[in-house]
């Protein structure tokens, strides 16, 4: 069942990489008193992610924050080394948190898979944004199509706040 406007965001574990190695964290810690603007894609690396999606975020990092954004995160369903090379890639510094999502269980809880082991890629996200004040999910934009990224994008969350 997907997730919708109403609903707790399930308590899941993710991976970030911090100076002393991979570190755990949950969906409750990452969400508790906070309102988060939440984006993820099907990919570290794959085009439109890294050519539209993961910048704008990048690029509107202030505007979010300015407008009552406490974080903003990126999800994916690659490993936390991968995540880790790709934020620098991007230069993301400490605009966007970006997490791991290794096995797609954050995927799964949501209800928002995506089968593209047609293309040798196996399961992962779909490519989606939400708005999570204080772990409850407030805006829910998922894009029909995986290369989309026009409702879950950083533009479309400025405009939704």
């Amino acid at each position: 069942m997907t997730i919708k406007v109403g609903d707790k965001v399930p308590s899941v574990t993710l991976r970030t990489l911090g100076p002393d190695g991979p570190k755990e964290i949950t969906t409750d810690e990452l969400l508790r008193g906070k309102k988060v603007a939440l984006f993820a894609v099907p990919g570290a690396f794959t085009p439109a992610c890294s050519q539209r999606h993961l910048p704008g975020y990048v690029e509107k990092a202030a505007e979010l924050k300015a407008k009552g954004i406490d974080q903003i995160a990126c999800v994916a369903v690659n490993d936390v080394f991968v995540m880790n090379a790709w934020g620098k890639a991007q230069n993301v510094g400490d605009k966007v948190l970006m997490l791991a999502d290794g096995s797609g269980d954050f995927a799964k809880a949501v209800g928002l898979t995506l089968d593209m082991s047609a293309r040798g890629l196996g399961l992962r996200s779909q490519r989606y944004s939400m708005l999570v004040d204080n772990g409850v999910v407030k805006s829910l934009n998922v894009e029909p199509q995986p290369g989309s990224v026009e409702a879950s994008g950083a533009d479309a969350m400025l405009k939704a706040l």
